[in-house]
């Protein structure tokens, strides 16, 4: 399968790390003009040195997907610069460095921050790209969600695996909506991946014994890599994947 991006724009959340670099550093090797945003300014650089040592340059904009107006500016750049919109990954969001706890101990300011990141960034940045593939008559929209979203989080967190649930119920509503411009709307949803300082905790805090039984669990016998999702997202992004919206991909080994 040949799958090629030249000539396209592409914009990806979360890029200083983990899922959201090899995702960028990916696309960014098939010809795209990507821009990749994040709040982690030395993670966005290192990912920016990267692609250009590969001699595959990318666009870098520290971006709190938070904040509507900073969401907005981004993507009227990217599409003043470049002409069009091609396709947007959601893929920003985690758990904000919490923990697990008993429900009657979760603020409401926990909870909703990791919704606001999780959901209503992505809601966000679909909002702001949908008039330019409306305009051309064809986008991608690819959201990162978590097997947390279609069973219960590892660690507990009550908001973390709500709002990847609704990721996903966002991600159909928008297939339907959006599908008569020919923007199709899809959902990749990772197993456990050791792909940032939060993932690589969570590993160590399991233990010989835990880190076995989780493999264990996983079909494939072995843990995935951020380049797994970066597959994921690329097939969903290519001309292959026309006819194919509104589904849940989930990248995991195995269950």
């Amino acid at each position: 399968m040949n799958i090629s991006f030249e000539g396209q724009t592409v914009i990806v959340t979360g890029a200083a790390q983990g899922f959201g670099r090899a995702i960028a550093l990916a696309f960014a090797r098939e010809g795209a003009q990507v821009y990749a945003c994040d709040v982690l300014q030395q993670g966005l650089q290192e990912t920016a040195a990267l692609s250009e040592a590969a001699g595959t340059p990318l666009h870098v904009r520290l971006t709190d997907i938070t904040d509507r107006a900073a969401v907005n500016a981004l993507v009227a750049e990217a599409a003043q610069q470049t002409g069009r919109i091609d396709v947007l990954v959601n893929n920003a969001g985690g758990v904000l460095g919490q923990v697990g706890r008993p429900l009657e101990e979760v603020s409401a300011s926990d909870w909703q921050s990791i919704f606001s990141v999780n959901v209503e960034g992505a809601f966000s940045f679909a909002q702001a790209c949908a008039p330019h593939m409306k305009r051309q008559k064809s986008g991608r929209i690819i959201n990162i969600s978590s097997g947390a979203g279609l069973g219960v989080s590892l660690t507990g967190i009550q908001a973390y695996a709500s709002a990847k649930a609704a990721q996903i119920g966002l991600t159909r509503q928008l297939a339907h909506e959006l599908g008569e411009w020919g923007i199709t709307v899809n959902n990749v949803a990772p197993g456990f991946v050791r792909s940032n300082p939060t993932t690589e905790r969570q590993w160590q805090s399991y233990g010989e014994e835990g880190q076995q039984r989780l493999v264990n669990g996983i079909a494939l016998k072995r843990l995935g890599s951020p380049d797994d999702i970066a597959g994921a997202v690329l097939f969903f992004a290519s001309a292959q994947a026309g006819w194919i919206t509104g589904q849940v991909l989930s990248v995991d080994g195995g269950k």
